[in-house]
């Protein structure tokens, strides 16, 4: 099969993935081996491309928002031409504390699809069938793959932020994950305010119904009840923190950060206001977005690129050249 494979981690401009020809995986107890229908392109594959997230093996295969047919189904219960979804967290131990405690996005031992076993940058993939999930028939394959890590862990993040219908949320950068997550807070009747550097970004958030848009850090006009912040940058996250009123919440929607800059506690944490991190989600998450996205009939807004394109598709996505989300098709 084709695939797009990393051997070093460097900058994307320097086409770090490689086109080429590999076996096609074989099959394990427990899994289902998928035809890739689509794929689509996270900023997590660039931070793994480009070396901010270490290597785990000599050869990976990036990808992990997979919309695949299943080819060969083992001893699962899974049919044949069933067309499902894999996403971020391929598996976990099921055994330490956090699995016990139904936190298994905080696994001591995950599996992550396309950084420490082969994603879906290839024709064909293979997943633990427990990690795969049904998808919404009204949602074709370019509008399914991007639900399956941007919008699930935006929604997960809404979730962190412990977001209520009706509040003021607030969503700084406007990319993949978050032109997604303000369709659900349209449907829970919350207003957005979306701050955010590129101008045509600002456009798109105009046009899926933002309240209010500004650039980058700008403060919205009002204090927020929640705020999401999508940009790895801390910069973003203390922007994020000047705008919540008292007993707010920021969830850091970022698997990779630059830093913390230092901030006036005083003035921006003080009054019970809270920073949490994102980590990951688990399958419920993903059931319950899914399931939503149809209701809703979320479809994002996808750029599609071949699989021998994989490079120019994560230059794309660290540019911010695309409006919605990247999608690799084999």
């Amino acid at each position: 099969m084709k695939a797009a494979i990393l051997t070093s981690p460097r900058e994307i401009s320097k086409r770090p993935l490689e086109i080429r020809e590999v076996p096609r995986p074989a099959m394990k107890e427990g899994h289902v081996l998928l035809r890739v229908l689509a794929c689509g392109v996270c900023r997590t594959d660039l931070h793994i491309v480009e070396g901010e997230l270490p290597p785990r093996f000599p050869e990976i295969i990036p990808g992990h928002q997979i919309v695949g047919e299943i080819v060969d189904h083992g001893t699962t219960d899974l049919s044949r031409g069933t067309r499902v979804g894999v996403s971020w967290i391929g598996g976990v131990d099921g055994t330490c504390w956090y699995c016990r405690e139904g936190l298994e996005n905080l696994c001591d031992s995950p599996t992550f699809t396309g950084y420490n076993v082969h994603g879906g940058y290839a024709e064909y993939s293979l997943a633990r069938a427990d990690f795969t999930f049904p998808l919404p028939q009204n949602l074709d394959n370019l509008q399914a793959a991007p639900l399956l890590c941007a919008g699930i862990i935006g929604f997960r993040s809404l979730r962190v932020a412990e977001v209520k219908p009706g509040e003021r949320v607030g969503l700084f950068g406007f990319g993949a994950s978050a032109h997604l997550a303000i369709a659900v807070l349209k449907a829970w009747n919350c207003e957005v305010y979306v701050s955010t550097r590129g101008a045509s970004h600002r456009q798109l958030a105009q046009s899926l119904g933002a309240t209010w848009v500004g650039v980058k850090t700008e403060k919205p006009p009002v204090p927020l009840d929640r705020a999401v912040t999508f940009a790895p940058s801390g910069d973003v996250v203390v922007a994020a923190l000047a705008c919540l009123r008292k007993g707010g919440i920021v969830a850091i929607n970022a698997i990779h950060l630059d830093r913390i800059p230092e901030f006036d506690y005083d003035r921006l944490l003080w009054g019970e206001r809270q920073l949490r991190s994102v980590a990951n989600m688990t399958r419920s998450d993903a059931r319950d977005f899914l399931q939503l996205a149809g209701e809703i009939n979320l479809r994002p807004r996808a750029t599609v690129f071949p699989l021998d394109r994989a490079n120019e598709a994560l230059a794309a996505i660290k540019a911010d050249s695309i409006d919605g989300a990247a999608v690799i098709v084999p």
